[in-house]
């Protein structure tokens, strides 16, 4: 049965007022879930077949822990940015929306690479595999979505991100000096670049494929100084993933 606007509304504020910590508002033409800005103790919220496009306002339900949003009208997977400072969500069914796009393997890749917590995703468990194969083939989501023209599910933001992370990186944070790259490695107790080897990666260089890999390292060592423990505990817990994951890789080769 669904619930009209009105009951749907005066039952997210009596949840808001008593505390409680399950919403159930499935099938009841919601298209605006600004009231989720008053729910921060929910933990469990069904928006399941509605008209919901917007997840800003679930940025405030920090104790989420499960979140459906079957078939709505989710169009850009930008909107997972918002869900990215959710600390306990663990269970998201997002399919049937058009953000799901035309490649469910690129999809699925991206949520989690978005979303490393998530323990299911669309009601299949998340494999350890899955979140190291994420890290290759998964969008980082940095930004909210623009709210522009969206095509086959992939925002134009989301698909310049895309796009980027196929080419050689070019921003100046990626093409960090040897003076800074040797400057932060020695603050993590590194050893320093010679001169001559770091030579071999510059913009002379032949094989892009150094180059860029040697770009991307010094720019996330600069970046690791930003971070605090929890970031870096976060960090460690993502490489130790991609190394099994490339442990297993090879032991299969052999």
């Amino acid at each position: 049965m669904r619930l009209s606007r009105a009951t749907v509304l005066a039952q997210a504020k009596a949840a808001a007022l008593d505390g409680v910590r399950r919403l159930n508002c499935w099938g009841s033409h919601l298209t605006d879930i600004s009231i989720c800005r008053d729910l921060p103790n929910i933990e469990v919220i069904t928006f399941s077949v509605n008209g919901i496009s917007d997840l800003e306002p679930l940025h405030q339900c920090q104790n989420l822990s499960e979140l459906y949003l079957r078939r709505n009208n989710i169009r850009s997977l930008d909107e997972l940015f918002y869900l990215k400072t959710l600390p306990r969500l663990r269970v998201l069914w997002l399919a049937e929306n058009p953000c799901c796009g035309p490649d469910p393997h690129r999809y699925r890749m991206t949520v989690l690479r978005n979303l490393p917590s998530l323990q299911k995703l669309d009601n299949q468990a998340v494999t350890e595999e899955e979140l190291s194969q994420a890290l290759v083939d998964g969008v980082e989501i940095t930004a909210p979505p623009a709210r522009s023209s969206v095509e086959n599910g992939w925002s134009e933001s989301t698909a310049s991100s895309a796009a980027g992370s196929t080419t050689e990186p070019e921003s100046e944070l990626l093409s960090c000096s040897l003076e800074e790259a040797n400057k932060t490695q020695e603050e993590l107790g590194m050893k320093p670049t010679p001169r001559d080897k770091y030579s071999s990666f510059s913009s002379q260089e032949t094989d892009c494929s150094c180059k860029k890999r040697n770009n991307v390292l010094n720019a996330i060592l600069l970046l690791m100084k930003e971070l605090d423990a929890e970031g870096l505990e976060i960090i460690q817990q993502t490489v130790a993933r991609r190394l099994q994951a490339f442990q297993k890789k090879e032991l299969q080769e052999e």
